[in-house]
C-alpha cells in the first residue's frame, strides 16, 4: 500500500475542531485527509454534504460539516443536464474554486469529470492538478476500483489526497444504469475487490454508492480507510447526501435512500409568488422600500 506523504495527511499543527469530534467544531485550520484517518481509528462518523457554490458552502462550514464534495453531481442540481457525463473539468474547477473560497474549515474534495482521468495515470495527474491548484481543493475524488488503481496510485505518489468511489459510479450510466451494485457473490467478491483496490492504492477514503446495507458493513470492517455510504446502510464510517435533495429542493421523486430535512423548494416558490403579487398589486415598493 502507498503511504501517504506529510503533505497529503496535513501533518501541521492546531487542531481541526479545538480538541472536539470532526462534525461542529470551530477550528483554525481547515480539515486534513489526517483528521480524517483518526476519526476512523476513533470509531467517529461524520456527515459529508456536496456544495456547488461560495454561499451554500458557507452555510455549511458554519454549521460544521468537515467535508464537502464538489460533486459532478452539479450537472443534474445546477448545470441543467440529465447525467453527470456532460460535466467538464473547467465547470468543476470553476464551482470547486467557489465552494473553496466559500469556507474555511472544511476538507473540501473536487470531483474529477468523466472523460478527466479514464485515459490513464498522466490525464489523471493533470487534471487533478488543476483542481488543487486552480481551485484550491484539498483532495480529488474519482469513480472506479481496480480500473483506476493506477490513477489513485500515481496522484498519492504525486502529493494529491484521494477519495475513491465504488458501487454504483454514475459516470458509468451508460454502461451499468442506475441500479444496486454489488447483489450475487460474483458482484459482491468484485467489490471487495474494488474495495481492497482504492486502500492499496492510497486513498483515504471511498464512498460506497447503492451498496447492499450488509455488503457496505463487510467493506467496512475489511478496510483501515474510511467508508462514506449513499444508499450503504447505517454501517459506513461517514453519510453523505446532495444538498439540493436533503433540502427538497430537487423536486419529483427523489431516491429511497434521501432523508429530506427541509422544503426549499416550497419556500422558494412561495417567497416568488408573495414577491410576484406584492408587484402586481401594488404592494412592494412600499415608502420603506424607497431612497430619497
Amino acid at each position: 500500500m502507498t503511504q501517504l506523504s506529510a503533505a497529503q495527511t496535513g501533518t501541521t499543527s492546531g487542531s481541526p475542531s479545538d480538541g472536539r469530534t470532526l462534525y461542529g467544531g470551530k477550528g483554525t485550520r481547515r480539515i486534513t485527509v489526517r483528521d480524517i484517518a483518526a476519526a476512523k481509528e476513533r470509531g467517529e462518523k461524520w456527515p459529508m454534504l456536496t456544495a456547488y457554490d461560495a454561499m451554500t458552502a458557507s452555510v455549511f462550514d458554519e454549521a460544521g460539516i468537515p467535508v464537502m464534495l464538489v460533486g459532478d453531481s452539479a450537472g443534474n442540481c445546477h448545470l441543467g443536464y440529465d447525467t453527470t457525463v456532460p460535466v467538464t473539468l473547467d465547470e468543476m474547477t470553476m464551482l470547486s474554486a467557489a465552494v473553496v473560497r466559500g469556507t474555511s474549515r472544511a476538507l473540501i474534495v473536487g470531483d474529477l469529470p468523466f472523460g478527466s482521468y479514464q485515459e490513464g495515470p498522466v490525464q489523471a495527474l493533470r487534471s487533478a492538478t488543476r483542481l488543487v491548484k486552480e481551485a484550491g481543493v484539498g483532495a480529488v475524488k474519482l469513480e472506479g476500483g481496480e480500473r483506476s488503481h493506477r490513477q489513485i496510485e500515481l496522484l498519492v505518489e504525486s502529493g494529491i489526497p484521494v477519495m475513491a468511489h465504488i458501487g454504483l459510479t454514475p459516470q458509468s450510466v451508460n454502461a451499468m444504469g442506475y441500479r444496486v451494485q454489488g447483489r450475487g457473490e460474483e458482484a459482491a467478491q468484485q467489490l471487495l475487490r474494488d474495495a481492497k483496490a482504492v486502500q492499496d492504492a492510497g486513498a483515504f477514503a471511498v464512498v460506497l454508492e447503492l451498496v447492499p446495507a450488509e455488503l457496505a458493513a463487510e467493506v467496512t470492517r475489511m478496510l483501515q480507510i474510511p467508508t462514506v455510504g449513499i444508499g450503504a446502510g447505517a454501517e459506513t464510517d461517514a453519510q453523505v447526501l446532495v444538498w439540493t435533495d436533503m433540502l427538497g429542493l430537487t423536486g419529483g421523486r427523489v431516491p429511497k435512500f434521501v432523508k429530506q430535512y427541509a422544503d426549499l423548494r416550497e419556500v422558494m416558490s412561495g417567497a416568488a409568488k408573495a414577491f410576484a403579487e406584492d408587484v402586481v398589486g401594488g404592494a412592494f415598493p412600499t415608502e420603506a422600500h424607497s431612497v430619497h
